[in-house]
């Protein structure tokens, strides 16, 4: 797994381009405070015994509370590597990461999976604003 984190004082998008026939209809959404995990999820992060989900999970809480946030969005992005997991796959993972997180009291949502969108970012130049994580 591949994740860039973002800290954004303002994260919006507006789905652009469907990717996949089955994603439901999705709408633009503008979220304020919040960490992004833009989740770049591998084949390997499927398979039994993998640990990726627990650092997703473990991780987007750590640097929430580094920005004094309960905020997160959890962003299927798959151009961070070359090793694509399947789309099914990939977005099991990220629901059981949304309700991970969830129980541990925070409010996660996910970006329109299976599109590809207009994305507005407005992130302060500040330490921790941007992480890069390979797990």
């Amino acid at each position: 797994m591949r994740v860039l984190f973002w800290y954004c004082d303002r994260f919006a998008w507006v789905p652009s381009m469907k990717t996949l026939d089955d994603s439901p209809d999705a709408d633009a959404a503008s979220y304020e405070k919040q960490v992004v995990a833009f989740v770049h999820v591998e084949p390997a992060d499927l398979e039994e015994g993998s640990s990726a989900e627990t650092k997703l999970v473990k991780n987007s809480k750590w640097l929430a509370r580094k920005w004094d946030t309960k905020n997160v969005i959890l962003h299927s992005f798959a151009h961070l590597g070359e090793d694509k997991a399947d789309p099914a796959g990939a977005r099991a993972l990220l629901d059981r990461a949304q309700q991970r997180l969830i129980a541990a009291e925070y409010a996660v949502i996910q970006t329109p999976y299976g599109y590809f969108l207009d994305i507005q970012i407005d992130a302060p130049g500040k330490p921790l604003a941007r992480i890069y994580k390979e797990f």
